[in-house]
């Protein structure tokens, strides 16, 4: 058995091995192909194992031995699964391996927001504080988040995870979801409600032909202006010029986002002039231990779909 991983840079660390997979066969690690090397790569691969790697026709066609591919992901949307079908590939991902992270990075921005640590340390380290007539100076302005309103977009394992850290809080829980949810102490309305209310919107709904673009220019102007616009799920979900349009004129009060529409991010990126606008490089669902769970998962649905029963099935 063969097993090719195309983007291995993306999961894969010195902390974080591919040692697991080796029970399963030889092992070949690329750091990160490009989309012209991979047919190449993957040509006599019995499995190819992947993070967002397009594998399509056109990086697919050469791989005649092909039976499964797993993704070190959730999401799907770079794999051609009609494709796979049509050729008896079996494509597995990998859920809910990142709820407790995702939900911890999307306080992490919150807090940022709201409590300045990264201003005030900067305060401190360049001597600003040896320099203060107070003990307390009050440099940035602070609140609590006690009796705010956070709306959570997508109910699903994150949102439901953000909803249970902002009980702990003491803030108010407003939800919007495709689907009819329940939960204890979460008020479930529409979306424009939710727009309206929050103090804090932030999203954690896939990135399909529904939810693209779904925050532009006329849902922003709903919001609150002083309201925190957070998005830890897919960079599409929102349309990056009209976030920088509603953070330069006051519309909405700020901005925390870890996903753009195109990752790593370009030179030009237009909402890094933004102000009051805190940007992450696509990292909240990466700490040490969500990696070693993802990898368990992966090397689970390698030995399932080897066992004849496999699980996690897309394709």
């Amino acid at each position: 058995m063969k097993i090719v991983l195309t983007d291995a840079q993306t999961v894969v660390d010195n902390l974080v091995p591919a040692d697991r997979l080796s029970q399963f066969g030889e092992v070949v690690q690329y750091g990160l192909l490009t989309y012209d090397e991979v047919a190449e790569k993957i040509a006599d691969a019995d499995m190819v194992i992947c993070n967002k790697t397009r594998l399509d026709e056109g990086s697919l066609k050469l791989a005649k031995n092909l039976k499964y591919i797993g993704l070190f992901a959730t999401g799907y949307n770079n794999i051609d699964i009609e494709y796979c079908r049509k050729h008896g590939i079996t494509v597995c991902n990998a859920g809910s391996y990142s709820t407790n992270a995702v939900a911890q990075h999307t306080f992490a921005l919150i807090l940022e927001h709201y409590s300045k640590v990264r201003e005030y340390a900067k305060f401190v380290a360049d001597g600003q504080w040896k320099r203060s007539k107070t003990f307390s100076p009050f440099v940035y302005p602070l609140n609590e988040l006690a009796e705010k309103t956070i709306g959570i977009v997508g109910f699903g394992s994150i949102g439901s995870a953000v909803a249970k850290i902002a009980q702990a809080f003491e803030m108010k829980v407003l939800a919007y979801n495709r689907s009819e949810k329940q939960a204890d102490g979460v008020e479930f309305v529409s979306f424009d409600e939710l727009l309206e209310r929050s103090d804090i919107v932030t999203v954690h709904c896939p990135l399909n032909s529904d939810s693209d673009k779904m925050f532009g220019k006329e849902q922003f102007a709903k919001m609150k202006n002083n309201a925190l616009f957070v998005n830890t799920a897919r960079g599409g979900v929102m349309a990056e010029n009209d976030l920088y349009d509603a953070l330069q004129n006051d519309i909405i009060g700020g901005a925390a986002v870890d996903t753009l529409v195109v990752e790593p991010m370009e030179e030009d990126c237009i909402l890094m002039q933004a102000k009051n606008c805190i940007i992450t490089p696509h990292i909240a669902w990466a700490p040490v231990e969500t990696r070693e769970r993802l990898m368990n998962i992966v090397a689970d649905n390698i030995g399932s779909f080897i066992n004849g029963t496999p699980k996690n099935v897309v394709s």
